[in-house]
């Protein structure tokens, strides 16, 4: 309990289910079985490693994060999803190649006892993957009615008290909103009808939202981040939030960009080039699928620079962002980033990124934190868009008529201060003055 809200007891379990179980979501379970058996700590994860100023600097209040909110433990934790293939968590983490055969063989037994539901989905929507462990012969709103069954049957069989569900799967073909998105009526109807502006991510979170069940989108689809959901959500009390992952090269701008723009640094273009060799990198290859991924990190720079605030600076920036799909180089994606500069007198400089990043070990301990702060949300009664997560998101998703802040050290700064809020503590604005103990 708080002073501003009550909080329900993180008691019981907590099931994590992630449509999608491959790189990042084997990666994720198999770090926490890790952690959980002493093999490895929670590098990256802000819920588990993370602290929190509270009061004046002078009071050096400063716990853990997790020792502050309500979380779930992790020994509370549940894993479960859905998979176009049958393989279980063990044989998709050995596929994925991301961590270590001699760790994944310490973990063999929880890992292969964690195999997947079949799953909703249409090639229409991802033409580069194939897999026949899906449901058939179902309408779309036939679908949703099976993943719902499906997850009161894993909150039944594996005795969890609540459940979470984070979007794992791959990035969808880029769809915009259309008239079945504008109210939970149209869509519904449009699930009945089969209607093709539907794709199955949007499936999985009407399914979800539907039944109360927190829903975060790690891929750039359209998902849930539209009005007709957003309506659901606010019904259901279910919290939701979004989209894609921020891991890699777009990470790195987010924290390079406010810099530039904090010194008042001018920028003529930021050029960006990947390379990864994993299964995004085969769905990304498909350019329909690119176009979803393309809109979400173009429009990091122009809402932390403000070229409409600052013409002279940034008003002509060009920005282009690239991915080639190359096999040899599985989950360990390489970004490379060219950054043209200038500075006083107009004269020019240049700054070279070369990020060897490896992806899902970026997005695990996200995946993790969403799950826990989403089931903190939901116990706090907080329903709808939590604007607070924007900090692991490439694309946040904002209430109508907001613009996303993309700022990683504001996004962390209104996280924390959300933190404080929930637990009645006084909100921190690094206001200081001379004789004033801040």
């Amino acid at each position: 309990m708080s002073g501003t809200l009550e909080i329900q007891p993180a008691d019981g379990k907590l099931g994590i289910l992630t449509p999608g179980m491959g790189a990042v979501s084997s990666t994720f379970m198999a770090g926490v079985e890790a952690i959980r058996a002493g093999l490895s700590l929670p590098i990256g994860s802000l819920t588990q490693m993370g602290h929190i100023r509270l009061g004046k600097r002078t009071e050096g209040r400063q716990p853990l994060v997790k020792n502050f909110v309500p979380l779930a433990g992790l020994d509370d934790v549940v894993f479960g999803g859905w998979d176009i293939f049958p393989d279980s968590v063990y044989d998709a983490a050995r596929s994925a190649g991301v961590l270590p055969d001699a760790m994944l063989e310490q973990l063999r037994e929880p890992l292969s006892a964690i195999r997947p539901m079949t799953a909703v989905f249409d090639q229409y929507y991802v033409k580069k993957l194939h897999g026949d462990h899906v449901k058939t012969g179902l309408s779309k709103m036939e679908q949703a009615e099976a993943l719902m069954d499906d997850m009161e049957t894993f909150k039944r069989e594996n005795g969890c008290d609540r459940l979470v569900m984070i979007w794992c799967g791959s990035t969808e073909i880029f769809l915009e909103r259309s008239e079945v998105h504008e109210s939970l009526e149209a869509f519904e109807k449009g699930l009945r009808e089969d209607h093709e502006g539907i794709a199955p991510s949007m499936i999985y979170a009407y399914a979800a939202i539907k039944s109360g069940v927190p829903y975060a989108n790690g891929a750039p689809n359209l998902s849930a981040d539209f009005p007709a959901l957003e309506e659901l959500s606010r019904q259901t009390g279910a919290p939701i939030c979004g989209k894609d992952f921020k891991t890699g090269q777009t990470l790195m701008k987010t924290i390079l960009a406010p810099g530039f723009k904090a010194r008042l640094l001018g920028m003529n273009g930021w050029f960006s080039t990947n390379i990864l060799g994993n299964r995004d990198g085969e769905v990304l290859d498909d350019p329909e699928s690119f176009k979803t991924k393309e809109e979400s990190k173009l429009g990091v720079l122009g809402n932390i620079l403000q070229p409409e605030l600052y013409p002279d600076l940034y008003g002509d920036l060009y920005h282009k962002v690239r991915i080639n799909y190359y096999p040899p180089r599985g989950d360990n994606k390489e970004g490379w980033d060219n950054i043209d500069i200038f500075g006083w007198c107009g004269m020019p400089m240049q700054i070279k990124v070369d990020f060897l990043c490896r992806d899902s070990i970026l997005a695990a301990p996200i995946v993790l934190d969403l799950a826990l702060f989403l089931d903190l949300a939901r116990r706090a009664n907080l329903g709808g868009i939590q604007e607070w997560l924007s900090f692991y998101f490439k694309s946040p998703v904002v209430p109508a008529g907001l613009y996303p802040e993309h700022d990683l050290f504001i996004q962390q700064k209104k996280l924390k201060n959300t933190l404080r809020w929930m637990m009645g503590e006084e909100l921190i604005t690094h206001l200081g003055r001379e004789y004033y103990d801040e």
